[in-house]
């Protein structure tokens, strides 16, 4: 009797990998179409964490022209990966102005990402391409959103549209459903343990 019931036991749990792994696919589709904002303080001062929301605004006003005509993931990269240096200016520009001698590095980096909810819209976590803004040691907390489709750009009325131009109408359905939320955090879980095995291999 026991023999069985481990047996079932082990039945489910490989189904629930399997469905999760299935799942875990159609996130990467999702992860592929979108390109990041990921913006680091110097630290956790108030002082610091105000600067990174002004060097944050002023990327997105720079971005917004820069991205205008970027109809995928990949042009919009290639857009940021030709204005890097105007970027890292504009970037330390605003530092400058604001009474600071922090440097500021921008980079586009493949970075983790938990699951985060914009408006109506959930993301799986997971590695996503990012435009990288690290100013000074970069030891305070972080802000991010989603750079290409401009979510965090745009008005909340314009979120839906602007992701649905880059996403399927199946993928649309994932990213906007209240119910897979949960099911992205087993995602989430599923990332990290895979993560956390790949650098015990190194």
């Amino acid at each position: 009797m026991k023999r069985l019931e481990i047996s079932v036991c082990l039945g489910l749990v490989f189904a629930v990998l399997l469905s999760i792994a299935s799942l875990n696919t159609e996130c990467s589709e999702i992860r592929d179409s979108v390109l990041r904002l990921h913006v680091l303080a110097n630290s956790d001062s108030a002082e610091d964490q105000a600067l990174k929301l002004k060097v944050r605004d002023r990327i997105l006003s720079v971005s917004e022209k820069m991205f205008s005509h970027a109809a995928t993931k990949e042009e919009a990269v290639e857009d940021a990966r030709n204005h890097l240096s105007l970027l890292q200016e504009e970037a330390q520009k605003v530092i400058f102005d604001d009474g600071y001698a922090y440097p500021v590095s921008v980079s586009l980096e493949t970075s983790y990402f938990t699951t985060r909810s914009y408006g109506s819209v959930t993301l799986p976590a997971g590695e996503y391409q990012a435009l990288r803004v690290v100013i000074g040691d970069g030891g305070g907390h972080n802000w991010w959103c989603v750079m290409f489709p401009p979510l965090c750009i745009s008005a909340a009325s314009e979120e839906e549209a602007q992701l649905s131009d880059v996403l399927s109408p199946e993928q649309m359905t994932l990213v906007e459903s209240d119910g897979y939320e949960i099911k992205f955090k087993c995602v989430e879980l599923y990332e990290e343990f895979r993560r956390a095995l790949s650098r015990k291999s190194r």
